[in-house]
């Protein structure tokens, strides 16, 4: 697509924001932003613009004898679709996509996209990590906190990407098409921005949309919304992984070995003892990224070289530090129940529990169930500290503390624990409203953990 001399109009800031209107720029196009926020900090955006004195800007409502004057909208995943000011564009006659859309379009080469409710990121990185190992220009984008649309110019025929992809970066695709997808798991999260599960799930399953028979998706066969999909639905070739059984295509994993499938016939492929990762949810990552890479032509013995020496990403079950023989580990990257659920189990000593943050409109009592006599003490901060208290209630937890800081939380923790024991920040909350973001609360409660005397 020329965006040259188009006139475009990017909404909502961020990083995505930033980047679609620098690579817009960049290609010729005359960008103008929009923002529903009348407070929005229009210095602090500039400043980050390439071209600024090209900018045109708009707060509040986008006037309706301007909506004609744009050839498309570029939306940031953080503006939902169905606010005012969108509806009014699109009534009006705006095309809108998303970022990710944007960089696809720019953009040469293959694409890897990995969506799911957990386990995105580190299946992207480790995705990423094996075609480093395998071709000359290997990139990683999106949801991971690298835009597309940073990475689109400079690409070539050659080019590989592997893209994790959120529900909201899904909702705005159009011509999207990735060589190969995953879509890890689903379970209920941003329900107060999908409102249903349906729209949900449907949102997630669009990283197939544009996908033919020549394709592949790798899907979750213990996920029964999945497996479905798999066999009902999915446009492309499906390849299995399962955690807790043998299966005809794909990869499973039994007796702490992960074997290949492959028409009913199976081989052992790697032993979970050969991995720096822990936990069942990671060997369903590192299935999941074997099936990918194989299909974007990775060899085995690259692949297995890499699996062999990659880490866990920062945040998610993160040991950070050991103080008077109590380990930290910083899992703020479970922003969910099911993500918690991962943390907790984990877990492998007696642990106290730091959660707590942002309502997203979720039931917590599948997190709470899965304590499983593994926690000793629950530390709760942010919004939903009531209901996650009266929920732990109802099914008989009760050594339940508030706290009014992610540091009164910690100290708690460390006053009350004894050597043996651990302490865990896994929210199962967003980190928005106490903080900017899940990073930021992990690098605190790694600051914290670290400064404690002994």
């Amino acid at each position: 697509m020329d965006f040259k001399n188009k006139k475009i109009l990017v909404i909502g800031g961020g990083k995505s924001g930033i980047a679609s209107i620098n690579l817009l720029q960049e290609l010729g196009a005359d960008v103008d932003f929009l923002d529903g926020n009348l407070q929005f900090n229009i210095p602090e955006l500039l400043g980050k613009i390439n071209k600024p004195d090209e900018l045109g800007f708009h707060l509040g409502e986008l006037p309706d004898e301007l909506i004609g004057d744009y050839d498309l909208g570029v939306v940031s995943p953080g503006v939902p679709l169905d606010v005012p000011m969108i509806k009014n564009l699109v009534s009006g006659g705006m095309f809108i996509i998303g970022e990710i859309e944007l960089g696809y379009l720019v953009g040469k080469g293959r694409v890897c996209g990995i969506t799911g409710t957990n386990g995105k990121t580190t299946t992207t990185t480790l995705v990423g990590e094996i075609l480093r190992a395998k071709f000359d220009d290997a990139r990683v984008v999106g949801n991971i906190g690298i835009p597309y649309a940073n990475n689109a110019l400079g690409s070539t025929d050659e080019t590989v990407y592997a893209a994790e992809l959120s529900s909201f970066q899904l909702e705005t695709i159009a011509t999207f098409h990735p060589v190969c997808s995953a879509i890890l798991n689903i379970t209920p999260d941003h329900l107060n921005r999908h409102h249903t599960m349906e729209n949900y799930i449907e949102a997630k399953e669009k990283v197939c949309l544009n996908q033919t028979k020549d394709d592949v998706c790798v899907l979750n066969y213990e996920d029964e919304v999945l497996r479905e999909f798999g066999e009902k639905e999915c446009p492309c070739k499906v390849l299995y992984f399962s955690s807790k059984r043998m299966i005809k295509d794909g990869y499973f994993l039994s007796d702490d070995v992960i074997y290949e499938a492959v028409d009913g016939q199976y081989t052992p492929y790697i032993g979970i003892d050969e991995v720096n990762l822990l936990g069942l949810h990671n060997y369903e990552n590192i299935m999941a990224a074997i099936a990918l890479t194989k299909a974007m032509g990775v060899d085995d013995e690259t692949i297995k070289h890499v699996l062999r020496v990659f880490t866990a990403v920062e945040h998610r079950i993160e040991y950070t530090c050991t103080k008077r023989g109590i380990d930290f580990y910083n899992d703020s990257k479970a922003t969910n129940t099911d993500a918690a659920i991962q943390g907790i189990r984990a877990m492998i000593k007696p642990t106290h529990l730091i959660g707590g943050g942002y309502d997203k409109h979720c039931s917590f009592l599948p997190w709470l169930e899965a304590f499983d006599g593994k926690v000793k003490e629950l530390v709760l901060i942010g919004q939903t500290r009531e209901q996650i208290k009266e929920e732990a209630l109802s099914i008989g937890f009760k050594n339940v503390v508030f706290a009014e800081s992610l540091e009164e939380a910690m100290d708690i923790c460390y006053k009350n624990a004894v050597e043996g024991d651990a302490v865990l920040l896994s929210p199962a909350c967003a980190s928005w409203g106490m903080f900017d973001n899940f990073e930021q609360r992990g690098e605190m409660f790694k600051e914290y953990a670290r400064n404690l005397s002994e």
